[in-house]
């Protein structure tokens, strides 16, 4: 079988490691060489949320399952919850926010911007006495814009506001440098099929010590997403229901590369990705969607040219060259093509990659010098020096 070049924003092109991981044979998911993979992986899941304090757990989900348990258990009918959403999975947090009875207000950013800290700490502070906020609602890498949260500052404008805070990762999470307990996060929550390239199908859900004591009081219906009682037969060595087992030996896997590799070079091996993308949309005249000081490094956003069809340039690149890219969502469909940087993607594959978006750009009509992306991507990646391991 032909091998694709997948550059969406998730699922992602998994290392053969990690691929024949997930082939070992089914262990039982109650007994002790389990116990021993759960526990590990929760162990070592750790330092990339930047947490010493909170308590990883693995449910068998997507991400979306792991939001949906942040907030289910966090949260309940008539809580007052501050979202800020800077695109669809933002505006997915509040869908799933109101879905358990939450009174959500929003505060609104133009999408392919982040959040402006100021505009939160004015949006809290205006919250005083009896109007004040259960929760808050981060969205740290929006994939369907292709920006990118600073969450430092947005830490820095919530903190002393009593708030619980609950972050989407999902995409963000392993690409870039993560701080949960220094930024004093609640709960944070990302997934197999993303920077840590693992096939789909696990949430890794961070709660730290003062979630809990919120869940303690929190009345509100849970079943299936009751993080108690996942950290109950977590302290077991066990889920409560029956596990992705095959999926959990992948991020094993996945994260003997993440470790040897060094964090230091996986970020900038995505950031440099990101790079190298812009920069070849910019020299062949196209816009970047996201906003200065707000790019993602797992995802660029390029704005088409007018006229022609986003959906049409990605079925030819599928279909002629084997290299599958995003397109727009809800308002964004038709106008924008997304280009990922997770998985087990080499700089030859992007300058690959970007040399078949350039030929299908031309085929659709547009004028551009050809080469001239594909040679400022290079240019990136001649001029950087990726840092030692760490």
């Amino acid at each position: 079988m032909s091998k694709s070049l997948l550059f969406i924003p998730g699922p992602v092109t998994v290392a053969e490691p990690v691929l024949t991981a997930t082939a070992q044979p089914m262990i039982d998911h109650r007994g002790p060489e389990f116990k021993a993979l759960l526990e590990r992986v929760a162990r070592r899941m750790k330092p990339i949320f930047g947490t010493e304090r909170a308590e990883v757990l693995l449910l068998g989900s997507s991400g979306t399952g792991g939001l949906e348990a942040a907030v289910a258990n966090m949260f309940g009918a008539g809580d007052r919850i501050l979202a800020c959403p800077i695109g669809v999975f933002g505006e997915r947090l509040i869908a799933i926010a109101r879905t358990f009875g939450c009174d959500v207000d929003v505060l609104e950013t133009a999408w392919g911007s982040g959040v402006d800290p100021q505009a939160l700490r004015a949006k809290l502070e205006s919250a005083a006495g009896e109007r004040r906020y259960a929760g808050i609602l981060l969205t740290h890498n929006e994939t369907s814009t292709g920006s990118q949260n600073d969450l430092a500052s947005l830490a820095a404008a919530i903190r002393g506001c009593g708030a619980y805070v609950v972050v989407d990762s999902v995409s963000g999470l392993a690409a870039s440098d993560f701080r949960m307990d220094e930024w004093g996060f609640d709960i944070v929550v990302t997934a197999s099929q993303k920077a840590l390239a693992v096939p789909p199908g696990l949430a890794m859900v961070a709660v730290a010590p003062r979630a809990w004591e919120r869940m303690d009081s929190n009345r509100a219906p849970r079943y299936y997403f009751d993080l108690k009682k996942a950290r109950d037969f977590a302290a077991l060595g066990q889920t409560p229901w029956t596990p992705p087992v095959s999926i959990v030996y992948g991020l094993d896997a996945a994260l003997d590369e993440f470790e040897r590799t060094g964090p230091r070079r996986v970020w900038e091996r995505h950031a440099r990705y990101a790079r190298a993308i812009r920069a070849c949309a910019e020299a062949l005249g196209l816009e970047i969607f996201s906003a200065e000081g707000a790019h993602s490094v797992t995802v660029v956003a390029i704005r088409v040219p007018a006229g022609i069809d986003a959906d049409a340039i990605r079925k030819r690149l599928r279909d002629d060259r084997g290299v599958v890219i995003g397109g727009g969502q809800g308002k964004l469909k038709g106008q924008i093509i997304r280009i990922g940087t997770m998985g087990d993607l080499s700089q030859t594959d992007v300058l690959g990659a970007l040399g078949a978006l350039e030929i299908a750009l031309l085929d659709a009509g547009v004028s551009l010098h050809i080469g001239s992306g594909v040679q400022a991507a290079l240019r990136v990646f001649l001029e950087t020096e990726a840092p030692a391991a760490v």
